[in-house]
This record gives structure tokens, C-alpha cells and sequence, in this order.
């Protein structure tokens, strides 16, 4: 019987399949000969390109900057030249503007920016426009600029901050290699988070099959009661911002709201380990750790790669592909997007390379809905997703939103149980859309 928290509704329970990478240490990923960086790795405004063809370019260097509030520069992954500003693939599925380097093999770097030692005095408005700067975006894969989520309206009071270490994903194993190599680096990361919003006491949500982390963050963080490591429940979607600030905190955000209106701020693990490092010692955001896995790829791992890094040039690493393999997906099973080649390139919001084989994809057609209810029984939003699915089929939309469509949190719950397969969390990011449309033009 698990001891560890959880939040009240739904969720399941797929297996973890984290057995491949989480004892395999994070190695550094060799630099690729070409490099591919779209200008749009993040959740608003693409970033203005600033760099041209025949450019020279160091690492660290500005390639595209933010335009506006909601958006954030991309930099230059390694050093070398420009070899062409123009449309290219990417892994949301179109093509899109990105500047393709060519190496140089020196990845000689630019000035940092101006390290901040001293992070606790330092003005709030400062380390947030540093953040930006540093082009930093969640990492857990949602990739919303940090600097905004950590910049609430003067109106909010915000009095918990909680580290997202649960990496409740099938087969990814990233956080938790991060969480054992670089304890500290997160940790002062979420001092850092602490003391924009004046707070003294943070929360760290690891679920309970990574003892391993759970001992070495509570190791790490010491005995000073500043930051509560908090054991979590196996259980999907345990890293759901919502849901994870209802087991952490016992909060319910509201339908329609987000973690600020009950006072919660989330940021995953890798993202206060990228924040340590933009502020002390003034790097942006040009790698990560990806965790390439599963039973199509041969010698699975946890590597750190600069983004803008085909796919293929990780999976090569990792001893390519088997020869059964029927699926590449970006990200985990549950939530990440399918792969028509792999010449698309590593971004900030890659957190697996996920290689399936034949016997690990479903290629049964979807059936007639067989009103079995268990979609509603693992929805943990407490939707009813056969409704939303329904509604926007026969082009009702406003029946679609009345179904609190835009409450979905896309994690593919609903799917997983279905024994029709019916591919509900694709019906219902198309209602999402339409409904956002539809209320648009209501002004509403």
C-alpha cells in the first residue's frame, strides 16, 4: 500500500518501462555536423531571426530574440556559420522557420552573461529579466516562457512554490538522472524561484519509484526545513500541474483557472537546474537531458545534447534502430507526438526519444463507443471525454465547451482505457481549438 500522496480523481496506471535508462548515467551527446534551430521552441511569439546566411556565430550567441512579452531568443547551440535561415521540418508536425548552422567543431563560446553571484539580493525584476534572457522555458514539456509564469499580476498572492520532479511518463528517465547528478543545481534553482516571490519554504514532488532521488534531493537540501521533499503515488498523470499541487498542497484549482489562483507556482526540476544556471553563471538555455529509449532503439540512454540536434544524430548514438521499429514519438507515450522522420530536430522541449516497436503500437481500428464509462472513470479532470468527442463530431461547439472542453489537459488518459481505441485526445484538442475560435468570436 503506498504511503505517498496523490490527487482525488481518475488517473491510471500503464507500465513504467523506466527499467531501460534509470540506472544509466547522462552522457554528453557529441556535437552533429549541422545543427537545425527553429526560432520557435516555446508557447508564444516565435523569436525574430537576427543572424543571416554567411553569418559567423559562437555559442551562447543571440541567433533570434524575443518579440514581446510571451516569447524568448533562441541562441546559438555551438559555434560556426549560418548556413541558411529558412523554413525547415520541426517536431510539432509542419515546417517552420528555424537557422541551420554548420559546425565548426571549435564550440568556442561567446561572453556569458553577466553572472549573478549573489542571487538572494538581487532585485526580482532583474533575475526575471535574466531569465528571459537566457531564453529559458519549461522544461517538463509544455516549453510556457519561466519569466511569465514567474511574473503573476499584482493581484495574485502567490505562497507555494513546488519543484515538478514526478516524471510520471512511461519510459522517460531524464528528471530522474538529473535529480541524481545534479541535486544542487535544482535546489538553487528553487531558491532562486523562492526568493522572486519573497517565500522561505518550497515543495519538491518525486513519485515514490525514484527512492533513489527522493533520498538524494532530501540529502541535498538538508535539515534546514526550507524545502520539503514530498514521496508521490505511482500514478498517471502525477506530474500534471493540477494535479500535482492537489497531492503536494491539498488545492484544487479551479475549472477554467491556473495554479496562481490558489496560490501555486510549478516549475520542473530541470527548469530550476537551467535557471541556476542562467543567474550564477549566466548560460542560456542551448542543452538538455533527452532520454532516448525503448525496445526499437539498441543501446538505450540519458544523453545531454545541444538543442537544434537531428533526432537521428541521437538515436545514431544510441546504436540506431532495430529493425522491427514501427513508432518514433518525441516526448512519452502518453503525451508525445509521433515522428514521420527522423531529420527533425532536438528542442528545448524534447524529454524522450521514444523508439516502439511493432508489438508496442496499436493497430486496431477505433470501434463505435461502447458507453463503457472507463474514459470518465480516468479522466482526473472529471470530464467526460466520449461527450467532448461526440459534441465536436457533429460540430456542436458550444455543446463541446458546455462539456468544459478547454478543462482537457491532453494526457491521454481517456485513450489508454478506451477498448473501442477511439482516439479521444485527438477529438478533443480539435474541440479545443474550435471552441477557443468559437468564443473568440463572441469576444468572449
Amino acid at each position: 500500500m503506498s504511503a505517498g500522496r496523490t490527487f482525488k480523481r481518475g488517473g491510471v496506471h500503464p507500465p513504467g518501462e523506466k527499467h531501460r535508462t534509470a540506472a544509466v548515467a547522462v552522457e554528453d551527446a557529441p556535437l552533429p555536423e549541422r545543427l537545425v534551430v527553429p526560432v520557435s521552441q516555446h508557447i508564444g511569439a516565435p523569436a525574430r531571426p537576427v543572424v543571416k546566411k554567411g553569418d559567423r556565430v559562437l555559442a551562447g550567441q543571440v541567433l533570434a530574440e524575443a518579440v514581446g512579452f510571451v516569447s524568448v531568443p533562441v541562441h546559438a547551440p555551438t559555434s560556426g556559420t549560418v548556413r541558411r535561415v529558412d523554413v525547415a521540418p520541426h517536431p510539432m508536425g509542419t515546417p517552420q522557420p528555424a537557422i541551420e548552422i554548420e559546425a565548426d567543431g571549435d564550440d568556442a563560446w561567446a561572453e556569458p552573461l553577466e553572472p549573478i553571484p549573489a542571487p538572494e539580493a538581487a532585485d526580482p525584476s532583474v533575475l526575471r529579466r535574466r531569465i528571459q534572457e537566457a531564453g529559458i522555458v519549461g522544461l517538463g514539456g509544455a516549453t510556457f516562457p519561466t519569466h511569465v509564469k514567474l511574473s503573476p499580476p499584482p493581484e495574485a498572492t502567490i505562497d507555494a512554490v513546488i519543484l515538478n520532479g514526478v516524471e510520471c511518463e512511461p519510459y522517460l528517465t531524464a528528471d530522474h538522472r538529473l535529480m541524481l547528478e545534479a541535486a544542487g543545481e535544482i535546489l538553487a534553482g528553487l531558491q532562486i524561484v523562492l526568493h522572486l516571490f519573497g517565500l522561505e519554504r518550497g515543495w519538491v514532488g518525486i513519485e515514490e519509484n525514484k527512492p533513489d532521488a527522493i533520498a538524494e534531493m532530501g540529502r541535498r537540501a538538508g535539515d534546514g526545513g526550507w524545502a520539503e521533499v514530498v514521496p508521490l503515488e505511482i500514478k498517471y498523470p502525477q506530474g500534471a500541474e493540477k494535479q500535482l499541487i492537489q497531492a503536494v498542497l491539498g488545492r484544487e484549482v479551479p475549472s477554467g483557472a491556473l495554479p496562481m489562483a490558489v496560490g501555486a507556482v510549478v516549475q520542473n526540476v530541470a527548469t530550476a537546474a537551467a535557471i541556476h544556471a542562467a543567474v550564477v553563471r549566466g548560460r542560456p538555455l542551448v542543452e538538455r537531458v533527452v532520454t532516448v529509449t525503448g525496445p526499437g532503439v539498441r543501446e538505450p540512454k540519458n544523453l545531454r545534447f545541444r538543442v537544434g540536434t537531428p533526432v537521428r544524430h541521437l538515436v545514431d548514438r544510441c546504436g540506431g534502430l532495430t529493425g522491427d521499429v514501427a513508432k518514433v514519438v518525441l516526448g512519452g507515450p502518453m503525451m508525445g507526438l509521433a515522428q514521420h522522420t527522423l531529420d527533425v530536430p532536438a528542442i528545448k522541449g524534447t524529454s524522450g526519444v521514444l523508439c516502439l516497436t511493432r508489438d508496442r503500437v496499436r493497430t486496431a481500428p477505433a470501434g463505435p463507443c461502447l458507453r463503457c464509462g472507463r474514459c470518465v472513470d480516468a479522466c482526473p479532470m472529471g470530464l467526460e471525454p466520449t461527450g467532448i468527442a461526440a459534441a465536436i463530431g457533429a460540430d456542436l461547439v458550444e455543446e463541446a465547451d458546455r462539456y468544459h472542453a478547454l478543462d482537457c489537459i491532453e494526457c491521454g488518459s481517456c485513450a489508454y482505457v478506451c477498448p473501442a481505441f477511439i482516439p479521444l485526445v485527438q477529438s478533443i484538442r480539435y474541440a479545443k481549438g474550435r471552441v477557443l475560435s468559437w468564443r473568440r468570436k463572441r469576444g468572449r
